[in-house]
């Protein structure tokens, strides 16, 4: 049934009959959409499984990243 269709049929309804076939779209909506978001969730990869974790581990200069981070800035911002 194409939507246009489907709106023709859906107005012939009683507005009581209306508002069910409106409540029920809204429910297959939350539905769906719950699903989606489930999947994408599973989808996400772990920060502990990710191919960058721990990419900067041998550079001598970035064992203290708080540090590091503290000398970029100053080198960056400073007057």
């Amino acid at each position: 049934m194409s939507e246009k269709e489907l709106i023709k049929q859906l107005k012939k309804l009683p507005s009581e009959a209306q508002q069910e076939a409106a409540d029920f779209v809204e429910f297959l909506s939350k539905k769906y959409l719950q699903q989606s978001e489930e999947t994408d969730s599973s989808k996400k990869e772990s920060i502990l499984e990710s191919s960058f974790r721990g990419m900067w581990k041998d550079r001598e200069d970035m064992q203290d990243s708080t540090k590091w981070v503290r000398e970029l800035r100053k080198s960056r911002f400073s007057d």
